[in-house]
């Protein structure tokens, strides 16, 4: 229902012929313009774009391409990561929040779940686990890079579907625990509510909640999210705030100059999360 909103035009007129929108990588909050192709993508979810519409389906298989080497991202190499591997796990992750349907994202998806259950074989998190299994995985194409703790966006996103239940659910527990979040989503750890709720962060939490929300077998550990959800609708809606507006998540609608619009948009957004969270 966003879909024609001045906020998709807006992401839509900048996308260029090939499918990306520029440089690729930067989660960073779109505060200037323009887009990075992940800003843009995740802009175009919030706003409802599915890979059944056009600029999405350009996008990813300018992603394919990038995953499986017939194409390069224009962005400068990081030194701190194997570049090599960060780029197709970033490729693989955004093609997966879209589709499932891809071989070559979905053979990322499983090289990972594989190095997180080895991590968790124990029952739970053990660092020099996941070590080994990193170094096993990818010995051939390391080089020496930071190996980034895996809860960040782009693991948790990508290995959701893909663990067996034991696993999923130790993993779940781990991320919900997190001290620093899920890094590129939310910096604190998500057992821990929001103090305020009309705020950019309770915003922000909400959309680390979205995120895992994918992991179907684990909505039960997020009924302390429903009930706090559930304990701030005031008059039969959800208002967030006007320090919400975070051009990420909001606004949906053109404008938020009227305050019922706005409850509108936060009402839309947590009625979906709810549904997802009470799902069985």
């Amino acid at each position: 229902m966003f879909k024609c909103s001045k906020w998709a035009k807006q992401v839509l007129s900048l996308q260029r012929d090939d499918g990306s929108w520029g440089y690729f990588h930067s989660m960073s909050e779109p505060r200037k313009y323009p887009f990075t192709t992940e800003q843009a993508l995740r802009r175009l979810a919030v706003l409802g774009f599915t890979i059944e519409d056009a600029p999405i389906k350009k996008a990813v298989a300018y992603l394919h391409d990038c995953l499986t080497g017939r194409n390069e991202m224009p962005d400068r190499k990081e030194k701190l990561h194997d570049w090599n591997i960060f780029t197709q796990l970033m490729a693989a992750a955004w093609i997966r929040r879209f589709t499932r349907e891809d071989p070559a994202a979905n053979a990322v998806a499983e090289t990972w779940a594989d190095v997180i259950s080895r991590a968790f074989s124990s029952g739970k998190y053990d660092h020099n686990d996941y070590l080994a299994a990193y170094q096993r995985t990818f010995k051939k194409q390391a080089r020496g890079g930071r190996l980034v703790d895996f809860v960040h966006f782009y693991i948790v996103s990508l290995v959701s579907d893909c663990l067996d239940l034991k696993t999923e659910r130790a993993v779940f527990d781990h991320i919900l625990c997190h001290e620093t979040g899920i890094y590129y989503i939310y910096p604190k750890p998500l057992s821990k509510l929001p103090e305020t709720f009309m705020s950019k962060t309770a915003s922000l939490y909400i959309g680390a909640v979205e995120l895992l929300t994918d992991y179907r077998r684990c909505t039960d550990k997020l009924i302390f999210v429903a009930d706090w959800l559930n304990g701030n609708k005031i008059n039969g809606k959800w208002d967030m705030g006007s320090e919400a507006n975070d051009r990420i998540y909001f606004p949906l609608s053109d404008s938020w100059r009227s305050k019922d619009t706005r409850a509108d948009d936060c009402t839309f957004r947590i009625e979906k999360l709810l549904e997802r969270i009470n799902s069985k």
